[in-house]
């Protein structure tokens, strides 16, 4: 901390090595892709680096004053103009959901097994199963997707996620 408000080297890469990894995924997550990941991780640092004087240690670690200074700089991004401009201007297939992913998911992931488990949960677990695993769709996309309450999504989601548990412990 004394380095870096210091404005020392050191202590910019010190912060670097080591939480460059934990920002990263947070930051990922959010995003969901690489390329705009390090961008975002570039402007994080810079604004570590400039807003340093404003931590303080009383009011909670460092780790989560950065790990938030992260997740609002990606939330920023995604909200920001340039990037929905962006957004609107790629092309139809690497925007929409295609189809033929979720075969190639199954199938990859068939080499263990997997679908003669999924295939063992009833019809509505193994749609809620698809929808959130692999189709990436939230909690909330999948109650407007489905039109039912969110509180049943989560409850089935729950449901399913236990029964999946109970099965994988037959294949073990």
């Amino acid at each position: 901390m004394v380095l870096l408000k210091e404005k020392n080297e050191n202590g910019f890469h010190y912060l670097y090595d080591h939480y460059s990894g934990a920002l990263y995924g947070v930051i990922l997550r959010i995003v969901q892709s690489k390329e705009y990941t390090e961008e975002i991780i570039q402007d994080v640092f810079v604004k570590i680096w400039n807003s340093i004087h404003q931590y303080d240690a009383s009011k909670g670690r460092f780790y989560t004053w950065i790990i938030n200074i992260a997740r609002n700089t990606a939330i920023d991004y995604l909200k920001s103009k340039g990037f929905q401009n962006e957004l609107k201007n790629q092309p139809l297939p690497d925007f929409v959901y295609n189809s033929t992913e979720l075969s190639t998911h199954n199938t990859t992931s068939d080499y263990i097994g997997f679908n003669n488990v999924l295939e063992r949960l009833e019809t509505d677990k193994q749609e809620l199963i698809d929808l959130a695993y692999y189709q990436g769709y939230t909690q909330n996309e999948i109650s407007e997707k489905l039109k039912i309450p969110l509180g049943t999504v989560k409850t089935k989601m729950r449901n399913a996620l236990m029964k999946l548990k109970d099965l994988l412990k037959d294949y073990q």
